[in-house]
């Protein structure tokens, strides 16, 4: 019989430190086939995002975007997840979307922080007060609890409506100032043009990027690459096909070795020292959304 997923209760006893243990885990199998096909009408968009890894299973992520609900109050995005058997390709779970993707994104993020980042960092800036942005705020504390948070959004209503709605977390006015004054900076914002300075980064920072998806999007600039240690979560979902590196790499301003590793060399996710600084760009991908839906599908088994 097939499991029905809901966001609430599906929710309900996950782990952000568990999630991570299970995307390094899942990254120790034979590398992940991934495959997205794209289908448009009158502004609409279908996407089918799908990943096969040997012993883990296949997952279909399947997401609509209809941009003009929003004029009527409906859900912009829609979807859902299809878990299939390894052994005989059964449909053994169908998830919401929105929950795979919240916990995938942003334990994407925690698994590299949970290697580069100082364990000793006590200020965290989230940059970006949306969905993500609240995900994000959920998965670091969970790894580092004694940690302060702030919060800078473009839009400064935004950055109130965050702190109404997680009263602990402060607004950072100036974002050079709140970058400066961080030991860890996660951005998730939709900036086509950096808005991340390497003139603002200082040492033993750590850089969390999960904004930039397209071509033509970026969030830091040339010199907070050169300044870092790069890492990505897919090499083949990242150095060739998002701004943030395609755009450097393409203008020579940095090589494709400038990369240090992706989680498939998860043994390089390391500091060489204490002041150096450390980037991190999440890339998603379908293989993270299977690892992530059978996360979930493990830990509902144990509560039912």
């Amino acid at each position: 019989m097939t499991t029905m997923i809901p966001f609430k209760e599906g929710e309900r006893g996950l782990d952000w430190l568990a999630l991570t243990d299970a995307l390094a885990a899942g990254h120790k199998l034979p590398k992940a086939e991934v495959e997205d096909v794209f289908l448009y009408r009158d502004g609409n968009t279908l996407l089918n995002r799908s990943a096969w890894i040997e012993g883990m299973g296949l997952a279909v992520k399947c997401a609509t975007v209809f941009p003009k609900n929003k004029a009527v109050n409906k859900p912009m995005i829609g979807g859902a997840v299809n878990l299939f058997s390894d052994d005989d390709g059964a449909l053994e779970a169908i998830l919401d979307f929105h929950l795979v993707t919240k916990w995938k994104t942003a334990g994407d993020s925690l698994l590299a922080a949970r290697r580069l980042a100082r364990p000793d960092s006590r200020n965290i800036l989230i940059v970006g007060a949306g969905t993500v942005g609240r995900s994000l705020y959920e998965a670091y504390r969970a790894a580092f609890p004694d940690a302060v948070f702030t919060v800078w959004n473009r839009s400064p209503q935004g950055a109130i409506d965050f702190h109404n709605d997680l009263p602990n977390v402060s607004i950072a006015e100036d974002l050079e100032t709140a970058v400066r004054a961080a030991d860890i900076v996660t951005s998730a914002t939709m900036s086509t043009e950096p808005l991340i300075k390497g003139e603002w980064l200082h040492a033993g920072q750590h850089i969390d990027l999960i904004g930039a998806y397209r071509p033509d999007m970026r969030e830091v600039d040339d010199e907070a690459l050169l300044r870092s240690r790069v890492f990505v979560d897919n090499m083949h979902t990242t150095v060739g096909h998002i701004g943030e590196l395609k755009i450097p790499i393409s203008q020579s301003v940095i090589g494709p070795d400038h990369v240090v590793a992706d989680y498939y060399d998860l043994d390089a996710f390391k500091r060489h020292d204490a002041d150096e600084i450390t980037l991190f760009k999440n890339g998603g991908g379908a293989h993270l959304d299977l690892m992530t839906s059978r996360y979930i599908l493990d830990e509902w088994r144990v509560k039912c």
